[in-house]
């Protein structure tokens, strides 16, 4: 499999939560299952079955979490310069509204459109790749086509 880009935040970010999983979340679940079996008949019993359902979700993100880990190719940003490109902050404006908006192009493991964070395959970020600052650039979105222009590119 190919290796996948993602920035050091991101990285740091994937292995906290793998860490807490492991130490916390699937021994407390583990317990939880326990008690409930202590309870009895298990056909009718709504806390084992909540928590058995509550553990795959858990060993799911854990195997998730260890394979983005592992594919994970750790860029950082502040090493790189010029054009967009992974890891670039990226300020743009609406040529429409006059919105101005800040993206960081992260990888998928990591994107947030809450945090600011864009998802390097995103319709957004395949259009801004390669650009440079004042340039224009058309995005086609499930909304439609909007256009912006960058405003200013920077690597932090």
């Amino acid at each position: 499999m190919d290796k996948f880009p993602m920035t050091r935040a991101g990285y740091t970010a994937l292995e906290t939560e793998l860490k807490q999983l492991k130490s916390v979340e699937r021994p407390a679940i583990i317990q939880a299952i326990a008690e409930a079996r202590e309870l009895g008949d298990l056909k009718e019993n709504a806390e084992y079955h909540s928590a058995r359902e509550k553990q795959g979700f858990i060993e799911g993100r854990i195997k998730e979490l260890e394979g983005a880990i592992g594919l994970a190719e750790v860029i950082d940003p502040k090493t790189l310069s010029g054009s967009i490109k992974f890891g670039a902050t990226v300020t743009l404006v609406d040529e429409d509204t006059d919105e101005e908006k800040t993206w960081q192009i992260v990888g998928q493991h990591e994107a947030s459109v809450e945090k600011g964070l864009l998802n390097i395959k995103s319709p957004i970020a395949r259009a801004l790749i390669g650009k440079e600052e004042g340039d224009s650039v058309e995005v086609n979105t499930p909304g439609g086509s909007k256009s912006y222009e960058i405003l200013s590119i920077a690597y932090k």
